[in-house]
């Protein structure tokens, strides 16, 4: 842009905003500096009323938080003693078959392991193996495993 198209774009500028403020000075719209009267309290509390809404005072409202605490208390001290009820639970037992294959890690087996269900951490089962010294004495074949076993047990049977 040339200096000249630039002064010329700043002239339209100026003229544009004095045209508008002259149009927004001149109209004096009256709608826009009309006071609005506040309701009383009386008439507040009819127009909530009558729109379906409970009006409290201070003290109401707090003896109704009270009063809703109190039964969480309770409820919660009723479910406190249901607890030993129900505390005998069935454990859910896992059971599956693990196929190692020729060229199989430990890495893979604990991976296996877990997506069956029977470990929760393949790292777990990786570690204790290298701490027994049996990470070089995985044979290939199927082993059967479930998720009652201790990790050292699932690992002798894997290992024997």
């Amino acid at each position: 842009m040339s200096a000249k198209s630039m002064r010329s774009f700043a002239f339209g500028l100026m003229i544009a905003a004095c045209l508008c403020a002259i149009a927004y000075y001149s109209t004096k719209d009256q709608s826009t500096a009309k006071e609005v009267e506040k309701p009383s309290v009386e008439e507040m509390r009819n127009a909530l009323i009558s729109e379906g809404y409970v009006i409290h005072t201070e003290e109401e409202w707090r003896e109704q938080l009270a009063a809703t605490e109190k039964a969480k208390t309770k409820e919660k001290e009723d479910k406190v003693e249901e607890e030993p009820k129900e505390a005998v639970k069935e454990k859910i037992v896992y059971r599956t078959t693990i196929t190692v294959t020729k060229g199989m890690t430990s890495i893979d087996v604990g991976k296996a392991l877990k997506s069956a269900n029977i470990i929760k951490d393949p790292m777990d089962f990786v570690n204790e193996v290298e701490k027994q010294g049996l990470a070089n004495k995985l044979k290939p074949g199927s082993y059967e495993v479930d998720s009652n076993m201790k990790l050292k047990d699932a690992i002798s049977v894997i290992f024997k």
